[in-house]
């Protein structure tokens, strides 16, 4: 769109957008609070969680908080450009990826406790990479169709 001088202002973004730019930043947020909760071992969040599950985080590289970082804030900071329309949107969520792909492969390739390779535990790992990469997908198809500038 081109406005009354003649400045280019992008494509009008439709009511879908903002739901799902909503909707992104409401799931990112998660990951930012489990994040925070976890790093500063918040007694009432980890009472959640099993003695193994404790141990294991315990034992952790500290390296490891790098890229999960990069992972949870990377993605509320693609959620953040989405609701401000701006292509950086999809830097950020690729970051987000390269986030959560290296944690990803240091928890796989570490001594797991079980209850995270449970079903459920599992099913939620594929969830978090399927909105992470339908979120890439779609800040990419937003920014080619003019909607991020």
């Amino acid at each position: 769109m081109v406005d009354a001088i003649g400045t280019t202002t992008g494509t009008r973004a439709p009511v879908s957008f903002w739901i799902i730019a909503v909707l992104s930043l409401l799931w990112n947020a998660m990951g930012c609070a489990d994040f925070t909760m976890t790093v500063t071992r918040n007694s009432a969040y980890l009472a959640g969680f099993t003695p193994e599950m404790i141990n294991w985080l315990d034992s952790a590289p500290t390296w490891t908080l790098v890229p999960w970082a990069l992972g949870v804030w990377g993605a509320l900071a693609g959620s953040l450009f989405l609701l401000l329309r701006s292509r950086w949107a999809v830097a950020a969520f690729a970051a987000s990826l390269i986030g959560l792909a290296v944690t990803q492969i240091w928890q796989f390739s570490s001594n797991m406790p079980d209850s995270m390779t449970a079903p459920g535990s599992v099913a939620f790992t594929v969830t978090i990479w399927i909105v992470a990469i339908a979120l890439l997908w779609y800040s990419v198809r937003m920014r080619r169709f003019g909607v991020l500038r």
